[in-house]
C-alpha cells in the first residue's frame, strides 16, 4: 500500500475544511519530511462561476497575489480601541458562555479582575477559557457569539475602576 502524501486532494480538502470550520486563516502541517502550509485572506471569497467547489476552495485558500492593502472596514465594523480592552490571544471562534443554555460569562456592566473568565475561544476543536488579565468593568462587547476572531482582536472594551 502506498504511503499517503500531502498532495492527496482529499487531504488538502480536509485541511481547507478544518480552516473554514474554525475560522483559521493559516495552517501548517509537518509530518516526517513532508510539510504543507495553507494561508488565506480573512475576507470571505465567493466561488467563481464555472469552477468546481474544490477548485474555488483552493483558490480561496491560496490566492496568487495578496492584496496590497486591507479592505476598508464596513460601517458596522468600526475599529473600537478607545480605552482599555481585552484582546483575543488566538485565532478561533468566540463563545460568550460555556454552553448554549448557560448564562454568558460576562455582560455589559460586569466587574472583572485578572482571574475572571470572560469567554471561550475554540481553536482546532479545543475550548480555551480566556481570562480578563486586567481589572475593570465591561463597557462594550465587540464580538458576537459564534463569530470568528483573529489574534489580538479586541473582544471587550473596559471602563477602568
Amino acid at each position: 500500500m502506498a504511503k499517503e502524501t500531502f498532495t492527496d486532494n482529499k487531504r488538502v480538502r480536509d485541511l481547507i475544511k478544518l480552516m473554514a470550520d474554525n475560522g483559521l486563516t493559516e495552517v501548517e502541517l509537518v509530518e516526517d519530511k513532508s510539510s504543507i502550509r495553507l494561508k488565506r485572506d480573512p475576507a470571505p471569497v465567493a466561488p467563481m462561476a464555472g469552477t468546481s467547489p474544490g477548485a474555488s476552495a483552493v483558490a480561496a485558500v491560496a490566492p496568487a497575489v495578496a492584496p496590497s492593502s486591507p479592505p476598508p472596514p464596513a460601517a458596522s465594523e468600526k475599529p473600537e480601541t478607545a480605552g482599555p480592552s481585552i484582546k483575543s490571544p488566538m485565532v478561533g471562534t468566540f463563545y460568550s458562555a460555556s454552553g448554549p443554555d448557560s448564562p454568558a460569562f460576562v455582560k455589559v456592566g460586569s466587574h472583572v479582575d485578572k482571574d475572571t473568565v470572560v469567554c471561550i475561544i475554540e481553536a482546532m476543536k479545543v475550548f480555551n477559557e480566556i481570562k480578563a488579565e486586567t481589572t475593570g468593568t465591561i463597557a462594550k462587547i465587540l464580538v458576537q457569539n459564534g463569530q470568528g476572531v483573529e489574534f489580538n482582536q479586541p473582544l471587550f472594551l473596559l471602563k477602568a475602576d
